[in-house]
């Protein structure tokens, strides 16, 4: 095979033109060629253009690559992933948790012959699609199945972005897995992939049933609410309070929200301690305004367009975007009673009229209230309580202008965008809802921001509070073999400290199923 890298088309060219600009490029015919990264330029307004990464088959190739050979022009052959083989124990592993981390570490242990049993607190995807939108629609909140608990996790119900820094073999294969369940083909090549919510939904039913096809169990509406451990090693668990099962070997994707959990795990001596996370606001703007800010006249062509900000302040502290979900929404995301959490989401065609993004400022352990090991969830928790409040205790979330914000003053109408946030929203001085830890340092970065993108940060910018759910404020220590220094207990994915999107996490899962397969 050989690999052409850097072909470029404008953004009035099709892809149907692909072929002959690599046969130009490589001075030789090609018989087929296939796409294996895709990536927009546009550092230069007036020069924004796509950049591709082909795979071509020609005659004699040999011949070829003397002739053309280049850092541009090269062999290649693509490493495949393979799950590994092993021999399975009489006691089958258990999984806790169907998010991103737990349904691959399930279906690695599935296609392994281990018929793996996965218990989740939350519903199935159609019925968590239903108790999500009553939410939305009414301000009733399931705290068992929600936005953050429930088949997929709390990835089902957001953009679904697949980007990762990480290039591990694994990649390939999920990307690869998500496809075979009903993504779309072009997640295998965008340089920035993403599913949508709308499309999720049915990708991991389709997960679900192949687990369920190799005689792996799943069950719903189960939540861990007990382990029996005997001399440092585990011997069992208790599901619902009421159901006891023998387990020799068990998964803890437990996800970034589930503070009962990490409670009684704590109770019980699974060694946990503070961990770095980040709290913030969720930005909403036109998305016409972004789109025009990023790609100039080249706008009207190109799909919705996203951002991603950094700022590092003389004070020595920092803030960042996050999770930017292009044409998307900002979603009420609560799984606890009388709190209020956001999160951003979009469908897979990002065609909504809003661009939005959280806003975060990293916190270190020394700033958590307390030495307390759940000081940071505890932390979440009173400033959801907090806002709240400010929403007027009904699930409406505290809201101002970016403008507003950073002068101190309680909005009274919105500009040209409307929050998308439902059940809705009420104005609310930010500043007094939010701790000073993040506000100061939201203000100095949206000024910053402003400045890279003029009028980031006007009357029509619309923030909502807060985002506070980004990654978890715990970390599950584990060895080099992934388990816990509780025999058999595997700390997994984003709620044991381990990953930080759907990529990571289920990589993460892979990894930590891979080392029970090979235990």
């Amino acid at each position: 095979m050989i690999r052409i890298r850097n072909v470029r088309l404008s953004p009035h060219e099709d892809e149907s033109c692909l072929k002959s600009k690599c046969e130009k490029k490589l001075g030789f015919g090609i018989s087929s060629y296939t796409i294996r990264k895709k990536s927009l330029d546009a550092r230069r307004k007036g020069d924004v253009h796509f950049l591709y990464t082909l795979d071509v088959i020609c005659k004699n190739e040999e011949r070829v690559l003397k002739q053309v050979s280049s850092a541009d022009i090269f062999a290649h052959s693509e490493e495949e992933y393979k799950i590994p083989e092993g021999k399975p124990s009489e006691t089958r592993p258990i999984v806790v948790g169907f998010g991103p981390a737990g349904m691959f570490a399930a279906l690695a242990l599935a296609e392994a012959g281990f018929k793996p049993l996965v218990i989740e607190r939350g519903e199935d995807a159609d019925s968590r699609k239903e108790s999500v939108e009553r939410f939305h629609k009414f301000g009733l909140l399931n705290e068992e199945s929600n936005v953050q608990f429930g088949e997929g996790g709390a990835g089902t119900f957001s953009d679904g972005k697949l980007t990762t820094s990480n290039s591990d073999v694994r990649i390939g294969y999920i990307l690869k897995q998500l496809v075979k369940y009903g993504a779309q083909k072009n997640i295998l090549y965008d340089a920035k992939p993403h599913i949508g919510t709308d499309v999720l939904i049915n990708v991991v039913k389709g997960i679900r049933e192949r687990i369920q096809s190799l005689g792996g169990e799943v069950k719903f509406n189960s939540k861990l609410t007990d382990v029996k451990i005997s001399d440092g090693r585990l011997k069992g668990i208790e599901i619902n309070g009421n159901e006891f099962i023998e387990c020799e070997k068990l998964i803890l994707a437990l996800g970034h929200s589930a503070r009962d959990t990490f409670e009684m795990l704590l109770k019980r001596g699974l060694p946990m301690e503070q961990k770095a996370f980040a709290m913030g606001v969720r930005i909403e703007h036109s998305q016409k305004f972004i789109n025009e800010a990023q790609y100039g006249k080249f706008a009207k062509y190109l799909p919705a367009a996203d951002y991603k900000l950094i700022c590092h302040l003389p004070s020595g502290s920092s803030a960042h975007t996050f999770c930017m979900c292009p044409g998307g929404y900002v979603m009420a995301s609560a799984s606890e009673k009388g709190g209020i959490v956001t999160n951003g989401a979009s469908e897979s065609k990002r065609d909504g009229t809003n661009a939005n993004a959280a806003i975060l400022v990293p916190l270190k352990p020394n700033q958590f209230p307390s030495s307390d090991i759940l000081s940071g969830a505890l932390w979440q928790r009173e400033i959801e309580r907090s806002c709240f409040v400010a929403g007027g205790e009904n699930y409406f979330a505290p809201c101002q202008s970016a403008k507003d914000f950073i002068n101190g003053i309680t909005t009274k109408n919105f500009g040209s965008v409307t929050p998308t946030y439902r059940p809705g929203v009420t104005f609310s001085n930010l500043n007094n809802v939010l701790p000073t830890e993040i506000t100061s340092v939201l203000k100095e970065a949206l000024l910053e921001f402003d400045k890279r993108i003029p009028n980031y940060a006007d009357e029509n910018a619309i923030l909502t509070a807060p985002e506070t759910r980004s990654t978890s404020p715990v970390k599950m220590p584990r060895n080099e073999l992934r388990e816990s220094p509780i025999i058999g207990i595997f700390p997994c994915g984003e709620g044991a400290g381990f990953a930080g999107g759907i990529m990571s996490a289920a990589v993460d899962g892979i990894k930590c199923a891979e080392s029970i397969i090979l235990y």
